[in-house]
C-alpha cells in the first residue's frame, strides 16, 4: 500500500500515521533452533502472516526486524513493501531489535509505531486496526487486552520512542516501560477477535496450520 505524502496538511488525530514494526528476529532456541519467521503457517512463512495481519489492519510503513537467518527469511518470504532492518545482536534478546525498529523510524514521518510479535499468528489484522485506532496523539499508549491481561500489539506515540529504546534491553522489550506507566496506556479489548498465544515450544507448533 502506497501513501500518498503529497497533502500538505494531515490532521494527526483524524489521519495519524502509524507505522507498523514487527519484530520477527527470534531464533527459536526452544524450537530447536528453527527461526520463528520462517515456521510454515498456511502454506507460507510466519512472517508473511505478521506483515499481511500490520498491512491489513491500516499501519504504514511497515518495518521488519529479523535476525536469525536473515538472509533465508529475505530469500523465502515476500516482504515487498516492508523494510527491512537486521539485527546483527538478535541473540541479545528482543529489547535489541525494538531499538533497531524505532531507530529507523526516527527518519520518518510515523506519528506512532505499532508492534507486533511474528510468533503470535493468532493475532490479525483486526486486532491491529483496533490497538491503531485508540491513537490521539504523538503521547498515546496502548495495547491490546485479553481478558483484561495487556498482550500485543502494542503502540507507542512517537513522543515516548526516546525512553522506551532507552529502557529496551534483553528479554524484556518494552514491559518495564509499560509497567512504569501503565497507568497511561489504553487497554483495548481483543478476545472477541484473536488470541495471544505463542510459539515458543515444540508443543506450540499445533497452532500452526
Amino acid at each position: 500500500m502506497v501513501t500518498d505524502m503529497t497533502t500538505n496538511t494531515r490532521s494527526q488525530a483524524k489521519n495519524p500515521k502509524v507505522a507498523g514494526v514487527l519484530l520477527a528476529a527470534g531464533g527459536g532456541r526452544r524450537l530447536g533452533g528453527r527461526p520463528k519467521a520462517l515456521l510454515e503457517h498456511r502454506g507460507r512463512p510466519l512472517v508473511e502472516h505478521a506483515v499481511r495481519s500490520l498491512r491489513n489492519g491500516g499501519c504504514g510503513p511497515l518495518h521488519v526486524v529479523l535476525g536469525a537467518a536473515a538472509d533465508e527469511v529475505m530469500a523465502r518470504a515476500d516482504l515487498s513493501g516492508c523494510a527491512v532492518v537486521v539485527n546483527p545482536d538478535w541473540e541479545e534478546g528482543m529489547g535489541s531489535s525494538l531499538r533497531l525498529g524505532l531507530a529507523a523510524l526516527s527518519a520518518t514521518d510515523a506519528d506512532a509505531a505499532l508492534v507486533l510479535l511474528v510468533d503470535q499468528p493468532g493475532i490479525g489484522a483486526e486486532a491491529v486496526a483496533r490497538v491503531r485506532l485508540a491513537y490521539r496523539s504523538r503521547a498515546s499508549l496502548a495495547a491490546a487486552s485479553y481478558g483484561g491481561e495487556r498482550g500485543h500489539p502494542v503502540l507507542f506515540g512517537a513522543d515516548r520512542w526516546t525512553d522506551i529504546a532507552a529502557g529496551a534491553v534483553g528479554d524484556q522489550g518494552a514491559r518495564a516501560y509499560l509497567r512504569e506507566h501503565r497507568d497511561a496506556i489504553t487497554l483495548v479489548e481483543c478476545s472477541d477477535v484473536a488470541e495471544a498465544y505463542d510459539i515458543d515450544t515444540s508443543q506450540d507448533l499445533k497452532h500452526l496450520e
